[in-house]
C-alpha cells in the first residue's frame, strides 16, 4: 500500500471549515479502501499574510510541489481588502497556479433531480443539464502587465498559440470521453486575443480531433444560452476571465455554488478546490455546503487514478442529496450544519 501526499491549504472564510469536512472523509476513505493518504496542512492566502507577511510562504510552495495532489479550501475576505496592502491573499492562488504550472481548469457542472426546485429558473430548462467549463487558467488578462497611475489604469491580455494549443488539447480531450461536442467560447468581433484564439482552436480541432462537433459562440451570447437554453452545451472551452465569469454564472443552474467542485490541471501538478470561494458572510457558523469541497476531492482521487474511491464518493453526495440532508443555501427549511451533510456523505460511503 504506497502512501499518498497530499498537501493542504485550509486558507480563509470557510476555508477551514471545509477542509475539515474532506479532511473526514478521506479519512473514511483511508478506512473503506485500506489506503494511506496523508494529509499535511499548511498556509495560504490571508492567514499567510497573518502569520508571515506573505500569501504563499516558500514552505507552503514547495510543499505543494512535492506533494501528490493539492487541496485548496479557499483564500480572501474583507480583513485583507485594505487597497494600501502591500500583498493581497488571491496574490498567493495566483501564484500558486503560476508556479505550478496547472493551467487547464475543470469545472463540471450537473443539475441534480432531486434540487430542481433550489434553482431560480424553470425546471424545464435545468432538467438533464450536464456540462463542463474547461477554463485556461494561467494567462490572459489576470497575469498580463498592469499599470497604474493617477489617471488611468491598463490591463494586458496576452494569449501565445501554445497556450492555447495545450488547452484545447485538454477540452478535446474532456469532449471524446462525453458526447463529442465542443464550444469554444470568445470575443473574436472585437478582441485580438479572441482572433488568435479561434483561429488556434479551429485548426486544432480539424488537426487531431476531427471526430469532434465544434462551435465557435460569443461570450455574450454564451453567457444568455448558458440560462435560456444550458442543454446545448456539454464542454464549453474558455480562456481565463471568461471562464471565471462564465463558471459562476452557471453555479446557479444547480441551484448553489456550495455544489460546484473545481481542478486545475497541468503536466505534472493538480490542485484542487470548490469555486465557493471564503464566503466571509457565513464563515464560522458552520452553515458552509462541504459538497463542494468533497467533491473537489473526489476530482482529486480519480486524478490520481482512485477511480472506485472516487465513484463511491460521488454516489455518497447523490445519496445524501436524494435525502435532502442539505444546508441553508438549498433548504433553507432544514438547518442541517456542514457536520451534518459531512457525517451523512461519509455514512453513505
Amino acid at each position: 500500500m504506497s502512501q499518498i501526499k497530499i498537501a493542504c491549504l485550509p486558507g480563509d472564510g470557510v476555508g477551514p471549515e471545509v477542509y475539515h469536512s474532506v479532511k473526514a472523509l478521506l479519512q473514511a476513505v483511508n478506512h473503506k479502501f485500506s489506503r494511506a493518504i496523508e494529509l499535511t496542512e499548511y498556509l495560504i492566502g490571508g492567514a499567510a499574510i497573518d502569520a508571515c507577511g506573505q500569501p504563499l510562504p516558500a514552505e507552503t510552495l514547495q510543499a505543494c510541489k512535492n506533494a501528490d495532489a493539492v487541496f485548496l479550501g479557499a483564500v480572501g475576505g474583507p480583513r485583507w481588502d485594505d487597497p494600501s496592502l502591500a500583498v493581497r491573499p488571491e496574490q498567493g492562488l495566483l501564484q500558486l497556479r503560476k508556479s505550478l504550472e496547472v493551467y487547464a481548469n475543470i469545472r463540471p457542472l450537473t443539475a441534480y433531480s432531486s434540487l430542481l426546485d433550489a434553482s431560480p429558473l424553470k425546471q424545464n430548462i435545468i432538467e438533464n443539464v450536464d456540462f463542463v467549463i474547461v477554463r485556461e487558467l494561467t494567462g490572459g488578462l489576470y497575469f498580463g502587465r498592469k499599470t497604474r497611475t493617477s489617471d488611468y489604469a491598463t490591463d494586458e491580455c496576452r494569449y501565445s498559440v501554445d497556450e492555447i494549443q495545450r488547452i484545447a488539447h485538454v477540452a478535446c480531450e474532456t469532449a471524446m470521453q462525453r458526447k463529442r461536442v465542443l464550444t469554444s467560447v470568445d470575443k473574436a468581433n472585437v478582441l485580438e486575443t479572441s482572433r488568435l484564439w479561434r483561429e488556434v482552436v479551429s485548426a486544432y480541432v480539424e488537426q487531431n480531433f476531427p471526430e469532434i462537433k465544434l462551435n465557435h459562440q460569443l461570450v455574450d451570447s454564451c453567457a444568455m444560452k448558458l440560462i435560456s437554453s444550458p442543454r446545448e452545451f456539454d464542454v464549453i472551452l474558455t480562456e481565463n476571465m471568461f471562464g471565471d465569469i462564465l463558471s459562476d454564472e452557471a453555479s446557479v443552474l444547480s441551484g448553489s455554488m456550495g455544489l460546484l467542485a473545481s481542478a486545475s490541471i497541468g503536466e505534472r501538478h493538480a490542485l484542487f478546490e470548490p469555486i465557493h470561494g471564503s464566503a466571509p458572510d457565513i464563515a464560522g457558523q458552520g452553515v458552509v455546503n462541504p459538497i463542494a469541497a468533497i467533491l473537489s476531492a473526489a476530482m482529486m482521487l480519480r486524478w490520481l487514478k482512485l477511480f472506485d474511491e472516487a465513484d463511491s464518493i460521488e454516489k455518497a453526495v447523490r445519496a445524501t442529496i436524494d435525502a435532502r440532508i442539505l444546508t441553508p443555501d438549498l433548504n433553507s427549511n432544514q438547518r442541517y450544519l456542514t457536520q451534518d451533510v459531512t457525517r451523512a456523505v461519509i455514512e453513505r460511503l
